[in-house]
C-alpha cells in the first residue's frame, strides 16, 4: 500500500484526504519511482477551489 492525496469534492485545505491505495506491478518497458518530495504548482489549487474546472473520472 502506499499513500496518496485526494481531493473529492472543491473546497478549501481541508477537501485534502491522505487515503491507502493499491499501486500495481510495473509493466513492461515501466519503473516505480519513490517520491519523498513533491512540488504543488498554483493551477492545483484552482483545481482544489473550484476555479479551474477539470473533469473527474
Amino acid at each position: 500500500m502506499s499513500l496518496a492525496v485526494q481531493i473529492r469534492q472543491h473546497g478549501g485545505p481541508e477537501e485534502l484526504q491522505i487515503v491507502d491505495v493499491t499501486v500495481g506491478e510495473p509493466g513492461p518497458g515501466e519503473i516505480r519511482i519513490r517520491h519523498h518530495a513533491i512540488g504543488l504548482n498554483f493551477i492545483d489549487v484552482y483545481h482544489r477551489t473550484g476555479l479551474y474546472p477539470l473533469s473527474m473520472p
